[in-house]
């Protein structure tokens, strides 16, 4: 599956366009699957939709976001290794965009798809090891997309300087 966990880097518009692959836009979370087997889909690209763009967001910005109490997000600190919001020089959370995608992403398995805390926390590890994956790909794309250019340049001139020898 293409997501997008939390992410800070420059590739992340292209992450977030891929975490729309086989997504609903209108849900962030459906389920896949007969019966009682259900693997859930997290249209991640839509949670980072949500989002303000903004450099930092105070725990209040992040809990009306969110729909939850400030409360509840620092329980959550505790209990998630993937959220962990920074303190600014006077002790107050600041939390980053991933941040906040990671916490729209625990409300949403934890509340709508009713997994419980450990059980989003497995969730969250697979998907954060399938966006390095993901990355990975998009990385070595890119590294093949240049050698590619690159050799096409060498072949030109290796014409040009042949065609002054003949």
């Amino acid at each position: 599956m293409d997501e997008l966990i939390p992410l800070v880097s420059e590739k992340q518009d292209q992450v977030s366009d891929a975490a729309d692959i086989e997504m609903s836009s209108s849900s962030i979370i459906q389920s896949e699957g007969d019966g009682d087997n259900k693997d859930p889909i997290i249209d991640l690209g839509e949670i980072a939709r949500m989002i303000p763009d903004k450099m930092a967001y105070k725990i209040g910005e992040v809990a009306e976001l969110a729909g939850l109490k400030t409360y509840v997000l620092r329980y959550w600190e505790s209990e998630f290794d993937a959220l962990n919001p920074q303190k600014s020089a006077f002790n107050q959370r600041m939390y980053s965009r991933r941040d906040v995608e990671t916490v729209l992403l625990i409300k949403k398995l934890l509340y709508d798809e009713k997994f419980s805390i450990a059980g989003a926390k497995k969730k969250i590890n697979e998907l954060r090891r399938e966006l390095k994956v993901e990355k990975q790909w998009i990385e070595v794309s890119d590294r093949v997309e240049l050698a590619t250019i690159r050799i096409s340049e060498l072949v030109t001139e290796i014409n040009s300087l042949k065609s002054l020898f003949n």
